[in-house]
């Protein structure tokens, strides 16, 4: 086995600690999360972690395990019952390079040992059935250690690669109706997702891409079957896909994007006058390939309901997502019902100004979500397991530089921090 694994197993055993039941968590018949949570849907709650050194495996597990323990409740009247599925949604994106250690790549997704506690903690509750769900491969997996968590943890991981015949039998596959779509009229997802009887974690990880920042609704994208999970492929991957998606994409799908598209180019939204990048990852993500992309996110989540989501921020990831870019100790963690709302917070404290970023635009446009501005958001802190309110301005921005539609002129890395005037561009 892998350094990886030796390391994840040392890990376990120092913090044996974590398997202890917490006071007043009996199993009940039903779980759910804490009543304030659950009371403010349209909040973001945001918990500063303490975490002294990024590959700390035992303070990460610690801190997954704590707020699962805070956030997490039973209950003995209906909430969620302890037999439902519960679907797992991590970033386990893992990047192989040889020129450089894989510690220098841990920030391409969600912390292993973090999401560790956070099952472990679930698993305190009587919670017996889970449902690793992720579009990357196997192998990747491995990089970081989920398939030794997951195994250990008695987890169930999906088969990321079906066969065509997999989608039309619906082996293995969910598939889902989009209501009002706009590049997709069904979209496959792994299953069980969308089954009855889930319930929907959604964790992901506080690091840019070429779609700025990849938080929780972009997570979600990883739900989706390939070959359908390519969202970012321009028109190629709409106009030029294989036969057996075509039946699946809008027939109007064309003349309607390219609607939107120049609506909103002569509106004066910024960096729908970039050209896309050349380098690397970014290769070919220019404004009609964002606008593609976020309309291939909005139909995606139409479809999905999340039981919670969060951003997992103990240490954040400038770059492009993967090979390109630096860890930096930020510890934090940020958590919401709403997951557009929270990706709003997600972005300004990562340095960027949310309504320069055209999914959060195009979603309140396609009436999926009720604001892009991050000032309408409320805000509390979490604090040993209370929520405490408070001003958005009261917590450190992390400046999380990203390839997203960069400027003739501009450096590859860059804050999209442009000045924006919500009132004057509602939707």
């Amino acid at each position: 086995m892998s350094l990886t694994r030796r390391g994840f197993l040392a890990a376990g055993a120092a913090a044996g600690w974590r398997l202890q039941a917490a006071p007043g968590r009996a199993p009940q018949a039903y779980f759910g999360v804490h009543p304030f949570i659950e009371a403010n849907p349209k909040a973001v709650f945001i918990r500063r972690t303490r975490v002294a050194a990024k590959m700390d495996s035992a303070a990460k597990l610690r801190e997954g395990l704590t707020l699962a323990r805070e956030i997490f409740v039973p209950m003995d009247k209906p909430g969620v019952p302890v037999s439902h599925r519960i679907v797992l949604k991590p970033n386990a994106t893992g990047v192989y390079d040889a020129k450089r250690p894989p510690e220098e790549n841990w920030g391409v997704g969600t912390d292993p040992q973090f999401y560790e506690g956070l099952v472990t903690g679930l698993q305190e509750l009587g919670l017996k059935r889970f449902h690793f769900i992720e579009s990357t491969t196997y192998d990747t997996w491995n990089l970081r250690g989920f398939n030794d968590i997951n195994e250990r943890l008695g987890v169930e991981v999906c088969e990321s690669q079906p066969r065509p015949r997999h989608l039309r039998d619906g082996f293995g596959i969910t598939w889902a109706k989009v209501p009002d779509g706009v590049v997709f009229t069904r979209i496959p997802h792994y299953a069980p997702v969308g089954e009855p009887d889930t319930w929907l974690l959604n964790i992901s990880k506080w690091k840019a891409h070429s779609m700025c920042l990849t938080l929780a609704v972009k997570n979600e994208q990883g739900l989706v079957a390939h070959p359908f999970t390519n969202f970012c492929g321009g028109w190629r991957s709409v106009l030029k896909v294989a036969d057996f998606v075509k039946p699946d994409i809008h027939p109007r799908v064309e003349r309607v994007v390219n609607e939107f598209f120049e609506r909103h180019r002569k509106l004066g939204y910024v960096r729908y006058d970039t050209v896309a990048a050349v380098r690397g990852q970014s290769a070919g993500i220019g404004p009609i390939e964002q606008e593609i992309w976020a309309h291939k996110t909005c139909d995606n989540v139409s479809t999905l309901t999340t039981g919670l989501a969060m951003i997992e921020g103990i240490y954040g990831r400038d770059g492009n997502g993967f090979a390109i870019g630096d860890d930096y100790l930020t510890n934090l963690v940020m958590f919401s019902k709403d997951k557009f709302r929270l990706d709003l917070i997600g972005l300004y404290l990562g340095g960027h100004e949310p309504g320069n970023v055209h999914l959060y635009r195009i979603a309140k446009e396609r009436g999926l979500c009720d604001t892009f501005n991050p000032w309408e958001v409320p805000v509390y802190e979490w604090v040993d397991g209370a929520a405490v309110p408070r001003k958005l301005s009261d917590f450190p921005r992390h400046p999380l530089k990203t390839i997203y539609l960069t400027r003739a002129g501009e450096p590859e890395l860059h804050l999209v921090n442009d000045p924006f005037d919500y009132d004057k561009n509602p939707l």
